[in-house]
């Protein structure tokens, strides 16, 4: 989804239309230049890499951090589209990430639990004891 919304977001300036039915990018017309819908694209597509990442190598805790950190980064700047600056209706367009993001914070705070530990900090505190 986050790769199709890259190509989407290039993509809009290049047809000069400011909004597409049931797309993501549903800001005003007047509202978006080229050199921002680019900006989100490329943003949008360094959080895929993230979220990929992790999901390739899911024991890793500083990668599980981080990218639990781009669900809430992506949630609050949903909400405040919608909710601050009244910049984005509630059409599914907005509403998909919202439910996207709330769900995977929701999921990856209860897979936290099952996380391990890195080997390296299990030996540590075992010393530490000692």
């Amino acid at each position: 989804m986050s790769s199709d919304n890259t190509k989407e977001n290039v993509r809009l300036i290049s047809r000069k239309e400011g909004q597409r039915s049931g797309s993501l990018s549903v800001l005003l017309p007047f509202t978006v230049n080229g050199l921002q819908a680019r900006t989100f694209g490329i943003w949008t597509l360094l959080l895929s890499v993230i979220r990929c990442t992790c999901t390739i190598d899911i024991q890793n805790k500083t990668f599980y951090h981080i990218t639990l950190w781009t669900f809430v980064l992506a949630l609050g700047h949903f909400l405040s589209e919608a909710f601050i600056y009244k910049t984005a209706p509630l059409t599914i367009g907005i509403m998909a990430p919202l439910i996207v993001a709330s769900f995977s914070i929701v999921g990856m705070l209860i897979g936290f639990q099952c996380v391990p530990e890195p080997q390296e900090e299990v030996a540590a505190r075992h010393k530490k004891r000692n």
